[in-house]
């Protein structure tokens, strides 16, 4: 018989499921920055990251019952946050070409050439990026989800999902590129 899984975090979940209030606080502490960061890449946009920020807090602290510590809390967490904020961005407007028939793109080398990008050149890239690049970019890349797992979040085909990364990696290049040239 295999040992039940134990994370770092549960001795806080079983008080948050008991209503301690200052465990809600700590573990809120303790993900938040994090959570801020997730929902910020997917939404791009300071002040809706921090309403889903809060959304999926509230909405993880009213659901704790369904958190069965398969993975670790923070995992949970997370998929509630991804999920808060792709609604934010459906209620908005459609983020994804219609998804239609794209020709498979030539595949690439899964690693990034071996350059001196700086991390923050990237990071403000991706984030001019169009939705629809910028939202797979970062949910396959820096979320790590696959394009299978993308493409059921999103609504569309596993092709679509392939073919809106390798366009927003082309683009981040294009970007990336200008300012050093």
């Amino acid at each position: 018989m295999e040992a039940p899984q134990y994370h770092i975090h549960d001795h806080l979940v079983a008080r948050c499921r008991q209503g301690d209030s200052r465990a809600q606080y700590e573990l809120y502490n303790l993900y938040a920055r994090a959570m801020y960061n997730v929902a910020y890449r997917i939404v791009n946009d300071a002040d809706d990251a921090q309403d889903v920020l809060q959304e999926a807090f509230i909405s993880a602290f009213t659901k704790l019952d369904s958190y069965k510590g398969k993975a670790g809390f923070g995992a949970w967490l997370k998929a509630i946050v991804v999920n808060k904020a792709l609604n934010l961005l459906r209620s908005r407007k459609p983020v994804l070409m219609a998804d239609e028939e794209v020709p498979e793109p030539a595949e690439e080398p899964q690693e990034w050439p071996d350059m001196n990008w700086e991390v923050e050149r990237i990071r403000q890239a991706i984030a001019r990026l169009p939705d629809g690049y910028r939202l797979v970019v970062s949910l396959y890349l820096l979320e790590g989800y696959d394009h299978q797992e993308i493409a059921q979040m999103l609504g569309i085909s596993e092709s679509t999902s392939k073919t809106q990364y390798l366009r927003g990696k082309q683009k981040i290049r294009q970007m990336l590129s200008k300012k050093s040239a």
